[in-house]
């Protein structure tokens, strides 16, 4: 599929392979319908060279425990697969300027309503530059420094 031109994005993510079919987007957009794509920031970057009018939105959590609470309480992955995520993380969060939105995950609700508001053109606070997530971006790609 990948050779063939039939993804809109993929992505090796923790020896996993996804993708998003390009037909499948391709139908949802021409019927008017408005997509939300649950995808990296190598995908989001394919995305948006394919779809500079797509929106982006990168989703932080609120701290480094944080993030390694919640991959241990998925019971998904190995402490091996978590280790490598958490070595990881901080080159992979540190794509977040790359977005047109952040939304930190500290509250679900109050991140449900963020995505919402950005989704309903009322996120114009939800801004990825702004000085709050500047300053957790840095705490979370350099937890030392």
């Amino acid at each position: 599929m990948i050779a063939n031109g039939e993804f809109l994005e993929n992505a090796r993510v923790f020896d996993n392979c996804y993708g998003t079919g390009v037909r499948t987007v391709q139908e949802a957009l021409s019927n008017g319908e408005e997509l939300l794509l649950e995808i990296d920031w190598q995908g989001a970057r394919q995305v948006r060279a394919r779809l500079p009018e797509a929106c982006s939105i990168f989703i932080l959590p609120p701290s480094r425990q944080a993030l390694e609470q919640r991959l241990k309480g998925r019971s998904t992955d190995s402490d091996e697969v978590i280790q490598r995520r958490l070595r990881d993380a901080a080159e992979d969060l540190g794509h977040w300027r790359e977005f047109d939105y952040v939304v930190i995950n500290d509250r679900f609700e109050q991140a449900i309503e963020d995505l919402r508001a950005i989704v309903e053109n009322r996120g114009s606070h939800l801004v990825a530059q702004r000085p709050e997530v500047v300053h957790l971006a840095a705490r979370l790609v350099n937890p030392g420094g």
